[in-house]
């Protein structure tokens, strides 16, 4: 395969693959002053992967304009080895950036990832395919499992290492706590996963980018014990732990935005909104003076008619695609609205208690009943009300 590639521009959102000659691994080696290590490295993974049995793949080079020509080198290779393709980046810089280019290069139904500067060991990647080949959709290469490691990292390092994964798990803990080891550069996904999604990392860590963004069922973990840095001092600097820092904030930020949870209580903002309003016109001594508890009932079915038309368009919008007859939504309406009226009940009982035995304000305990109850209405409006639609 000798020629020499271009990397694509634009944005990094990973299309699906051209079928007509897809085959079944793509990984890519991300490459930046290494032509001291790539030749190594490439022929120890050539031996490895060519020991599957009726595996086809490819080996993609993705060089960041090595000043020390490592593309050049890689490209020789090429002549050697017909499964290695060579990428050569101009005016893009990154590790995580490089390998996603890579990917949306890639023929590959699974896609792979793996350092070029011979930490990881080559002979891992049988093992990623092994768990991919048993139903897995992302096999991890991990430190922090039995029968991983570190070879001989100093405390200091291996400080910094738990620091950086305990910090990840403060900002982002449903999203690191699906792996041991989200500090992971060694992985196997299927390009599935990550059909049709952008993904926007910052430095190094792309698994954690992959874990927030990507969609995978079963996730298998297996051991490898990283090697000691050949050639040059560690990657760790103040500049990647700023990186690292960036890219939690970012994803924490954008997971955020996407969040079917935040779009919920958006939504409940309107709701409890109309239900003040109304509960004011309503039972206030000032305006129609009814009773609290009347006034409660029909306050809160005018907001609960009001979140329900928004959650079905917005929140869960996907899960009721195609299912918009009048008596397909009429019916969700209804479950809606048996769902909520439990939480009424809680809401009049902590609208009353906080009122009629605390003495408190009567818009401040109502409020404050809202709060309580609006976690138990969307667990279970997100389980029972859409359900059906979900599973659809």
């Amino acid at each position: 395969m000798g020629a020499l590639e271009v990397a694509v521009t634009g944005p990094l959102l990973i299309v699906p693959g051209d079928h007509s000659d897809a085959l079944d691994l793509s990984l890519v080696l991300p490459t930046y002053n290494e032509v001291q290590n790539i030749n190594v490295v490439i022929e120890q993974l050539v031996a490895s992967l060519d020991s599957v049995s009726n595996l086809s793949y490819e080996i993609i080079v993705v060089d960041d304009d090595s000043p020390d020509r490592t593309w050049e080198k890689a490209q020789e290779l090429s002549e050697r080895f017909t499964q290695v393709r060579v990428v050569r980046r101009q005016g893009e810089r990154g590790l995580s950036t490089a390998v996603l280019r890579g990917w949306q290069q890639a023929r590959g139904q699974i896609f792979g990832v793996m350092d070029s500067d011979r930490q990881h060991p080559a002979e891992t990647s049988c093992a990623l395919w092994t768990a991919m080949t048993k139903g897995s959709d992302l096999a991890v290469a991990s430190r922090h499992i039995k029968g991983g490691g570190v070879s001989h990292w100093s405390i200091g390092r291996r400080m910094i290492s738990r620091c950086a994964q305990g910090i990840g798990i403060m900002v982002l803990p449903e999203v690191l706590i699906k792996v041991r080891d989200p500090m992971s550069g060694y992985f196997m996904i299927r390009r599935s996963s990550l059909e049709g999604r952008e993904l926007r990392p910052l430095g190094y860590k792309l698994l954690v980018e992959v874990l927030g963004r990507g969609a995978m069922g079963k996730i298998t973990e297996v051991p490898y014990i990283f090697r000691e840095r050949s050639g040059d001092a560690s990657k760790i600097s103040i500049v990647v732990c700023w990186q690292y820092l960036r890219h939690l904030l970012r994803l924490r930020i954008d997971l955020l935005k996407s969040s079917q949870f935040v779009r919920f209580c958006m939504v409940g903002a309107s709701g409890t909104l109309i239900d003040t309003t109304m509960l004011y016109l309503l039972s206030d001594p000032h305006t129609l003076n009814w009773g609290l508890t009347r006034s409660k009932i029909v306050a809160a079915e005018l907001a609960l008619t009001n979140n329900f038309i928004w959650n079905d368009l917005w929140t869960f919008g996907r899960f009721a695609a195609g299912q918009n007859s009048f008596r397909e939504r009429f019916r969700r309406f209804l479950r809606f609205n048996l769902i909520c009226s439990v939480g009424i009940m809680f809401n009049l009982i902590l609208l009353n208690i906080g009122f009629n035995y605390f003495h408190m304000n009567r818009y401040i305990a109502n409020l404050g009943a809202i709060l309580l109850v609006t976690l138990w209405n969307y667990n279970v409006n997100r389980r029972l009300s859409w359900r059906t639609a979900a599973k659809k």
